[in-house]
C-alpha cells in the first residue's frame, strides 16, 4: 500500500507530506495516526531543524477529514475521533521545532484545523480555506472552534464557522489566517527558503521562544510575561547565548552548537 505521509529531508528541514492525493488528501484515521508517529519522531530528531507540512499534488493541501467512515459513527464514535484527532494535531502544536504549514490548495475542515495547528502558514495564491462541518450538520472537531478565534477573533472566526464558506488565500492574509501569499509554482521554493533561515538560528532559542508563544498565550498578560522572563533566564544558561553575544561582538556569523 502506497504510504499516506511521507518524509524528505532537505538537509536539516523535514517536508512531511499528506500523500494521498486521489482523495484530496482527506485524514482518515489511518493518516492521522500516520502524521502523529511522523511528527513524534521528528521531534526528538536531532538532524531535523524545522518541519514543513504540505499536500501531494497541487489541488489539496488537506480537503477535509474521511466523510466516507463518518457514516456509521454514533455519538460516542464522534468524540472519539475528535479526540484522537486533537491528541495529534496538539503533537504539531506543541512540537519543539519550528512547523512551516505550506497550504497547496484546498484546506477545509480537518485540513484548516491542521494548517491552524502549524507555527507559520504560507499559501498558494489559489488555495482556498474553510470550516465547512456546518454543512454537514456537524461542527468543527479537531481544534476549529478553539484555534481560528484566537487566531483571527471571535468574528472573523464566528462567520466562517457558521457559514462553512470558504476564504481566499488573499482574504485569509488580509486577516492575519495565512502569513504570506505565494504563485503557486513559488510556494515550495518560498516555504524552503524561510525554513532554512529559521534552520540558521539556535535550537534552543528556537525551542524556548515557541514554548512563550504557544503556553505563554493561553495565561493572562502578567502570568505570561513572567513564564517568559523564566524562559528568558534560562536561554542565558546555554552556550548558544555565549556564542551569539559573542558573534554579534566580533561582528561575526555565529556558530551555534545547540546546547
Amino acid at each position: 500500500m502506497e504510504e499516506t505521509v511521507l518524509v524528505e529531508m532537505k538537509d536539516d528541514v523535514a517536508v512531511v507530506t499528506i500523500n494521498r492525493p486521489k482523495a484530496m488528501n482527506s485524514i482518515d484515521p489511518d493518516t492521522i495516526s500516520a502524521l502523529g508517529e511522523a511528527v513524534a519522531d521528528l521531534a526528538v530528531d536531532p538532524d531535523v531543524s524545522v518541519i514543513i507540512l504540505t499536500g501531494a499534488g497541487e489541488k489539496a493541501f488537506v480537503a477535509g477529514g474521511d466523510i466516507k467512515g463518518m457514516t456509521e459513527l454514533d455519538g460516542m464514535g464522534g468524540r472519539e475521533m475528535a479526540l484522537d484527532a486533537q491528541s495529534v494535531f496538539n503533537l504539531v502544536e506543541k512540537c519543539p521545532k519550528p512547523v512551516i504549514a505550506a497550504i497547496n490548495g484546498y484546506a477545509l475542515g480537518g485540513g484548516c484545523e491542521l494548517a491552524l495547528c502549524c507555527d507559520i502558514r504560507l499559501a498558494a495564491k489559489s488555495a482556498k480555506i474553510g470550516q465547512p462541518e456546518v454543512n454537514l450538520g456537524i461542527i468543527p472537531g479537531f481544534g476549529g472552534t478553539q484555534r481560528l478565534p484566537r487566531l483571527v477573533g471571535r468574528g472573523l472566526a464566528s462567520e466562517m464557522i457558521f457559514t462553512g464558506e470558504m476564504v481566499t488565500a488573499e482574504y485569509a492574509e488580509r486577516i492575519g489566517l495565512v502569513n504570506h501569499v505565494y504563485e503557486d509554482g513559488e510556494l515550495m521554493d518560498k516555504a524552503l527558503e524561510m525554513a532554512v533561515k529559521i534552520a540558521e538560528k539556535s535550537r534552543t532559542a528556537l525551542k524556548l521562544s515557541k514554548e512563550a508563544i504557544v503556553n505563554g498565550t493561553e495565561m493572562d498578560l502578567d502570568k505570561g510575561c513572567l513564564y517568559e522572563a523564566d524562559l528568558f533566564g534560562l536561554s542565558f544558561s546555554s552556550a548558544d547565548k555565549k556564542e551569539g553575544v559573542s558573534a554579534f561582538i566580533e561582528k561575526r556569523k555565529p556558530e551555534f552548537k545547540d546546547v
